[in-house]
């Protein structure tokens, strides 16, 4: 059943595949071309075939996706990350929402383990290792612990998923410590910041470079929300890649 693997107020991505003859206009101009990115939610799951989605919104326009224009749809769910085709069928307006609905044409696969997928990256980052009395207090949730007016150092991050981060930095740190991680991704043309608490998994001098630690962290605070947008962030960042290779091609 469709319902048992999204529901909504799901977030998903919208890749158009190929737009109908009908005009891909929006409010105030036009929607875009083949292979650009929308970014919606679930309003409605009519059956097994349809779904209803509200309409793209973008720099605070409504993209008035045409219909017969055919999508890639990647869904982010609690049980991780499901892909299917469709085309939009109708749309309309409910309760001053706009909505599509999109016929499903393809069958529902997920993503396997994708959200541990690790990104190569170079990107700035900022640490430090929590004191004993704020790891004992982060353990047992007892109270607000971090002290936000320490000085953290400077990293960089060479990978990153949804799970944790590989980084290099002038520290090296204990096995298990905790560390209070700092970064942000750019998201939407802005950045977003993320400030999450990690455990240290391994900690080890950084081949052929004096004085540098290569450092791979779990990320233990990290909410729900917070790991969809990293996987969202690294699928946006693939989608980048493989244009630009294809367009040099």
């Amino acid at each position: 059943m469709l319902n048992d693997y999204i529901v909504p107020g799901n977030r998903l991505e919208l890749t158009s595949t190929r737009f109908s003859e009908e005009s891909t206009e929006d409010l105030e101009g036009k929607a875009g071309a083949k292979g650009r990115i929308y970014h919606s939610k679930i309003y409605d799951i009519r059956s097994e075939e349809e779904i209803e989605i509200e309409m793209p919104i973008e720099k605070g326009k409504l993209i008035l996706l045409p219909v017969g224009g055919e999508f890639d749809l990647c869904f982010y769910t609690s049980t991780g990350l499901y892909q299917c085709y469709s085309v939009v069928k109708d749309r309309f307006k409910s309760n001053n929402l706009y909505i599509l609905v999109m016929e499903i044409t393809s069958g529902l696969r997920k993503f396997q383990r994708r959200e541990y997928y690790r990104f190569n990256c170079i990107l700035d980052m900022k640490c430090r290792k929590l004191s004993e009395e704020e790891q004992e207090a982060y353990v047992s949730r007892s109270v607000e612990f971090l002290d936000t007016d320490l000085t953290l150092e400077d990293g960089v991050i060479v990978d990153i998923s949804g799970g944790g981060a590989r980084f290099v930095s002038d520290q090296k740190f204990d096995e298990n410590a905790r560390v209070l991680f700092r970064f942000s991704l750019m998201m939407d043309d802005k950045p977003q910041q993320f400030s999450i608490v990690g455990r240290i998994i391994k900690s080890n001098p950084k081949e052929g470079v004096p004085d540098k630690f290569e450092n791979r962290i779990k990320f233990l605070s990290l909410d729900s929300r917070e790991r969809e947008d990293i996987i969202r962030y690294i699928f946006e960042e693939e989608r980048k890649m493989r244009r630009k290779n294809s367009d040099s091609r």
